[in-house]
């Protein structure tokens, strides 16, 4: 299999530490074609960012993720702006809201938007991270309706269709192999092809047989096997569409 792209990682973690440049080193070989880093900070982004100067696959977004908001300093628009003139800078990202922690959302809510609003003046596309907000998440992205990607899609196939009405895209992982995993089953099923993008979120999530254990991007050919199942399509065919998805929504040339 080839045409594997990653539409979102973290090889920036601390569990990569040990064989990061092991696994890019044999990235290729695999047939993963692309990997998007995702920062969750401006330190991360830099880190992301050296890897893209030594890997010709690996691209990089730029932002706050609502686990690191205590990171931001007062100019922190302006610094994320000076890293995303990188030439393998892609994306704002990974932004949005997580209720799954005591994060105040208030302020969770707040650097979202100001992230929302940047994007559009900087003319790129975001990666949003949802868990358990989705109400909240869905009225700032009605509000600011801004191009990119719902990324480890968790919701519902209603959710999926409107976040697609927006025009934005969804990108699906290693759940969808999970034996509890009827609503990302259903999504696999439903999403338009034109608007589906998949990925690791790695080193997390790790599709069974890996599950529990250190993922990476080659792993995605399980979730594309799957989603292919469930779509009754070439898995081939499915990884091609997927990687033209993400290289246009990414505007990589």
């Amino acid at each position: 299999m080839n045409n594997i792209f990653d539409a979102h990682a973290h090889y920036d973690d601390r569990w990569f530490d040990e064989n990061r440049d092991e696994l890019f080193d044999i990235m290729e070989s695999k047939g993963v074609c692309g990997i998007v880093n995702a920062a969750v900070n401006l330190q991360t982004a830099k880190t992301a960012i050296s890897f893209a100067e030594k890997y010709s696959f690996i691209y990089v977004t730029v932002g706050f993720h609502p686990e690191n908001i205590d990171d931001i300093v007062p100019d922190y628009l302006s610094k994320m702006e000076e890293l995303l003139k990188h030439k393998k800078a892609v994306a704002v990202g990974e932004i949005g809201l997580d209720y799954h922690w005591d994060i105040p959302r208030n302020k969770q809510k707040r650097v979202f938007e100001e992230q929302l609003i940047f994007s559009k003046d900087v003319d790129m596309p975001v990666v949003v991270h949802n868990r358990e907000a989705h109400g909240d998440t869905m009225e700032m992205l009605r509000k600011y309706k801004p191009k990119g990607l719902v990324h480890c899609f968790s919701g519902s196939v209603e959710l999926m269709r409107e976040i697609v009405k927006l025009g934005m895209s969804i990108s699906l992982g290693g759940v969808v192999t999970f034996k509890n995993a009827k609503h990302s089953i259903e999504v696999a099923r439903e999403v338009p092809i034109e608007r589906l993008l998949l990925e690791t979120d790695a080193p997390y999530m790790a599709p069974v047989p890996f599950r529990g254990k250190q993922c990476n991007s080659s792993m995605i050919i399980y979730t594309a096997e799957k989603i292919a199942q469930v779509r009754n399509m070439d898995v081939q065919k499915l990884l091609d569409i997927t990687k033209e998805n993400a290289v246009r929504l990414y505007d990589i040339k």
